[in-house]
């Protein structure tokens, strides 16, 4: 495994011929490192990956499981996904060969994430620690099912943390919501986009993706098409979160009203020009003005969709029509909900005691 001294630059570089993965012969150059073992050393890691030799090192596979999978996800979604590998896996795994990596290692990985505190003595929270968990896993999975990695040393372990939140469900009702948005009445923009947000409990990234395109207002119809996030310094506009999220919202008529005034003045706003040209940084600076100045409980921007979960559950609509309403499965209002359906299961016994009684 030769490798070449730049006379005039005093660096080494490594330059060889490969077959890739149409079976063609091209040659590989790359210059640069320190020292001649330096290029020796990535010529070695190169070839594995492209023999797809899990006689590599984990991180080497990582950037095989990105190119693979980067384009099939949302771009968010591999931000996110990206960012924990980075922080919380390539540092513990990345050095290691990944057909070295024994269920005994992901133990003992799983207990420094467990056990970590802070300067303030917290923990990371038992959806992260999933989180974490389920991306490890992930990577493993792709590495079995499609290069031939003996066994996921992941699985085997099992998971750690929890799916369900350890956050508890905050809502306003609906009096507590007036309240709020009466301190929104001196900002347009704010008072409209909370608005939507509360009576027709879309996400906040669907609400800051929103167009004048998307209003149908002789329908008194607003279509949920497609989220914005900011991510890394740029505006990404993708589709919804689930395929159910694609939906048609009927709007109150007062709702209506206030959404074609509050578009009508926005000054040379354009079919597809965002309503709400701002972030969610500013909805939640916004969100805490506005509890403090009316003293009410300070809640999550998300919360406010639960607050229109509540609602409609309050007001008797079933779990299948809220669902359609909000872009989830009926099975998943059901569930993330249940304790908002106080009487149903006094309904049920009731029903039952009447149908045995002959009533």
């Amino acid at each position: 495994m030769p490798a070449y001294r730049d006379e005039d630059k005093g660096n080494w570089f490594s330059s060889f011929y490969y077959q890739d993965w149409k079976g063609k012969r091209v040659k590989k150059l790359k210059r640069g490192f320190k020292t001649k073992k330096e290029a020796q050393e990535w010529e070695n890691n190169f070839k594995l990956q492209s023999e797809n030799s899990l006689d590599m090192k984990f991180k080497d596979f990582v950037n095989i499981y990105k190119s693979d999978i980067k384009t099939r996800v949302k771009y968010n979604t591999w931000v996110s996904k990206e960012y924990i590998i980075n922080l919380k896996i390539i540092p513990a795994f990345g050095e290691r060969k990944i057909n070295e990596i024994k269920p005994s290692d992901i133990i003992q990985w799983q207990n420094e994430l467990i056990g970590y505190r802070n300067d303030k003595g917290k923990g990371f929270s038992p959806t992260y620690l999933k989180t974490i968990h389920n991306q490890l896993t992930a990577i493993f999975n792709h590495a079995v099912r499609f290069y031939e990695l003996k066994s996921n040393p992941a699985r085997t372990v099992g998971c750690m943390g929890s799916k369900k939140s350890d956050k508890e469900m905050l809502v306003w009702t609906k009096e507590e919501y007036l309240k709020f948005a009466d301190s929104m009445m001196d900002k347009d923009i704010s008072f409209h986009a909370f608005e939507i947000l509360y009576w027709c409990g879309i996400r906040v990234g669907e609400l800051l993706a929103l167009t004048p395109a998307d209003f149908n207002f002789e329908d008194g119809t607003v279509s949920i098409t497609k989220s914005y996030q900011r991510i890394k310094g740029e505006d990404i506009i993708t589709t919804p979160k689930t395929e159910k999220g694609k939906r048609i919202i009927n709007m109150p008529d007062f709702l209506v009203d206030e959404m074609q005034d509050y578009i009508a003045r926005l000054y040379g706003c354009k079919p597809k020009s965002r309503i709400f040209p701002i972030t969610k940084a500013v909805l939640y600076s916004e969100m805490r003005r506005g509890a403090t100045e009316q003293n009410i409980k300070k809640i999550r921007i998300h919360d406010l969709r639960h607050s229109h979960v509540s609602l409609l559950i309050d007001m008797g609509f079933s779990a299948v029509a809220i669902a359609d309403r909000v872009g989830h499965e009926s099975i998943d209002i059901t569930y993330h909900y249940a304790h908002l359906f106080p009487t149903k299961q006094n309904e049920i016994a009731n029903s039952l005691n009447n149908l045995k009684e002959g009533n």
